[in-house]
């Protein structure tokens, strides 16, 4: 398993990002350092989370996510072995939300206190904000660079126009430029993406950490019919893929994982491997079987009738 470089920065990743949106969600601290510990211990390096994590679940404020992380690096005492990446802007309630100057130096500092950090590897600007200059944001981060509390910038659920205006500003301004983008992409999500982002982030040479990888769960092959949704607290949110053509993937799935005695989330996640646009997928586990899979997928190597399969599959 080789390392890949994340963009123009000089932060070398393994091909998968732990997803840390599970942590004080459906894991609790006890399960949460234990997938955690299971990740490093398999030669990965790459966790995201969110200041906003968890706020969805009741009783929940937000930064629950980052505290468990937090909390495991400084027992572990690996934080210098971690590439770590947060993000901002989100909607965390009571009017915090946004990528107003004044907010994000705000905020940075809540989330290096709840992760028991003085930096951050990466810092992503979550959601875009129409309400503020772009200049003013990429402001905010060039403080915070000069600062040394974070290394570099990189932007997610941003449309590719604005994208590009961010980086000809940053070009324009002498500002730091978002160096990854964090789409909602997988086999099955393709279509916003292939068309409108991946040549864009081709040409600048963006690292690309998609969100979603696994459809929900979907492309693990455990939701098969309506019968199936109630087995996770997730399951509701993959019944929009129930038809005929997520049928069809799944069929496509089925089929490689036999051929490479594998799991069909492995197979989905080395289809988005071997993306020329994608540096490192972001998938979360729940259990240590889940995480397996996990571990299978950089070492799967799909040979062109494998990834033509799935590509006629998934076509959109």
């Amino acid at each position: 398993m080789q390392k890949r470089q994340l963009g123009n920065t000089d932060l070398a990743v393994y091909p998968i990002t732990f997803g840390g949106n599970v942590f004080g969600w459906t894991l609790n601290e006890r399960e949460s350092f234990e997938i955690l510990d299971g990740f490093i211990e398999a030669g990965f390096n790459f966790i995201d989370t969110a200041d906003v994590y968890s706020t969805w679940v009741p009783r929940n404020v937000g930064g629950e996510s980052e505290k468990i992380i937090g909390k495991w690096m400084k027992e572990r005492n690996n934080r210098e072995a971690i590439i770590l990446t947060t993000k901002v802007g989100a909607d965390m309630g009571n009017g915090k939300k946004g990528l107003a100057k004044k907010y994000i130096l705000k905020a940075v500092e809540d989330s290096l206190r709840r992760l028991q950090t003085d930096y951050l590897d990466l810092y992503q600007s979550h959601y875009d904000d129409l309400t503020t200059p772009i200049s003013e944001t990429l402001e905010a981060y060039n403080q915070l660079i000069r600062e040394g509390k974070i290394r570099f910038i990189g932007a997610s659920n941003m449309s590719a126009a604005r994208l590009q205006e961010s980086l000809d500003l940053s070009a324009e301004l002498g500002l730091p430029r978002y160096e990854t983008f964090q789409p909602h992409y997988n086999l099955y999500e393709r279509k916003v993406f292939e068309a409108e982002d991946e040549v864009l982030c081709l040409d600048q040479n963006l690292g690309v950490l998609n969100y979603y990888s696994l459809a929900g769960g979907f492309l693990s092959g455990k939701y098969r019919s309506a019968a199936d949704l109630s087995k996770s607290a997730r399951g509701g949110g993959v019944e929009k893929y129930l038809n005929a053509r997520g049928f069809k993937i799944l069929e496509a799935l089925d089929q490689l994982s036999k051929q490479y005695n594998t799991s069909p989330a492995a197979v989905s996640l080395a289809w988005l491997i071997q993306r020329p646009s994608v540096t490192a997928p972001i998938v979360s586990a729940t259990s240590l079987n889940q995480l397996q899979s996990i571990i299978q997928a950089p070492k799967l190597n799909l040979d062109d009738n494998a990834i033509g399969l799935l590509n006629v599959a998934s076509a959109w």
